[in-house]
């Protein structure tokens, strides 16, 4: 997909708009399937992005799902997944949505103790599941993102197996499965095989035990100069451990990952319009039609997009502040060089295919956007463009 491809959509379609281009997850999951040992499955993490036109798509590339709330498992459904190729990892919920997404027989994976015993006390060895482990590996570009550190929510510590074995033998459960994941834009692919050296040791205790699921986390680059996560040479790593653990052993697993972002966040390229280039005594601000409603992710993890100005690509290079219209500070960029940016421009943010529609909001009762597709060279309209009848049509008028 061309520039001139976007600004096309952008004149047919409008802005702001998400523009995600087919051929790019399609490329990123053969990148990982030709890197990885052909028994290696990866499950996309549709908290990415959930439009149910990636779901189809993604499926029809091979890919299972990975989903952490129970509409989620319904979106991968209704997209064509079928039960055995979804696996349920929520966090912090009850019993009730756990046993929800029984009735849909699809892999569940637990992270806590309290459910745990509960779900033993009452199931026992009836439906296996997985259990999430969490390795106290601190990984990841980002404190908020990392997952695997001691400190977080996620997961039962490994500290803690004592627990895990106790409830199993109890109540007869049977695991699996056992699941991991430290956090995201992970470099050095020595934090896998660290983990996985983890599982290898773990997996002593659990005689049935048929799947170890590592996550993700696999690094995507922002800007020029980015680190992105050498997947050919992690997958050449995990299969020399996996063969080394195979014949000391004599015990081989189905290996699994997740990969979310990886898979969505290049394809994505978020449509905006320069409404007002405003100069103060100290700078010069664009100000677009969007804002963190649409975008959050440079507010909420300092995320950095690379922003282009389609409209005057050969323009002079001028430092701007690119902020959006919500009255809040939305700040996307400061100080960024800038082909010269005019009134009415369409600007582009690239590598917004992950966490960008999906984390979005009708924050200052603003409209959230549409999406687009682009396949075959073709511009389908994914998702259509909020009317202000949207806002109200979960209200309740009683005055």
């Amino acid at each position: 997909m061309t520039d001139k491809n976007l600004i096309k959509i952008a004149e047919e379609f409008g802005t702001p708009t998400y523009v995600y281009d087919a051929e790019s997850i399609k490329n990123h999951y053969e990148k990982l399937t030709s890197s990885f040992h052909k028994s290696t499955r990866f499950f996309y993490a549709a908290k990415a992005l959930t439009n149910i036109n990636i779901l189809k798509y993604i499926k029809n590339l091979g890919a299972g799902l990975d989903c952490v709330s129970i509409n989620e498992v319904k979106l991968g459904l209704k997209a064509g997944f079928t039960h055995n190729n979804i696996l349920f990892t929520p966090n912090c919920v009850d019993l009730l949505e756990i046993e929800e997404a029984m009735k849909l027989k699809v892999h569940i994976n637990i992270d806590n103790i309290s459910i745990l015993e509960q779900f033993g006390t009452k199931y026992g060895n009836t439906y296996p599941i997985f259990v999430r482990i969490n390795p106290h590996i601190y990984a990841g570009g980002n404190h908020k993102i990392s997952t695997g550190h001691i400190d977080s929510k996620f997961g039962i510590s490994i500290h803690q197996l004592r627990h895990i074995t106790r409830v199993m033998k109890s109540t007869n459960l049977l695991i699996e499965g056992l699941h991991m994941h430290t956090g995201s834009e992970i470099k050095d692919p020595e934090v896998f095989i660290q983990g996985l050296e983890i599982m290898f040791e773990l997996a002593e205790h659990f005689p049935d035990l048929k799947y170890i699921d590592m996550g993700s986390g696999f690094k995507v680059p922002y800007q020029e100069g980015d680190i992105e996560t050498d997947v050919k040479t992690l997958g050449k790593k995990v299969e020399k451990v996996l063969a080394e653990y195979h014949k000391e052993s004599g015990i081989k697993f189905e290996l699994w990952f997740e990969p979310g972002k990886y898979l969505v966040s290049t394809s994505g390229h978020f449509l905006v319009k320069s409404n007002v280039i405003k100069q103060t005594t100290a700078t010069v601000f664009v100000g677009i039609n969007s804002g963190f409603n649409h975008l959050i992710r440079p507010m909420f993890y300092d995320s950095h997009h690379i922003i282009d100005n389609l409209s005057n690509p050969k323009g002079a290079e001028r430092i701007y502040t690119v902020v959006g219209n919500i009255c809040e500070t939305d700040t996307f960029a400061w100080d960024r060089k800038l082909n010269e940016v005019r009134e009415n421009d369409i600007l582009v943010f690239r590598n917004a295919g992950a966490y960008g529609f999906e984390m979005s909001s009708n924050f200052n009762s603003r409209l959230k956007p549409a999406e687009v597709l682009f396949l075959d060279g073709k511009a389908h309209l994914i998702r259509r463009r909020e009317e202000f009848d949207d806002l109200l049509k979960n209200q309740i008028e009683v005055l």
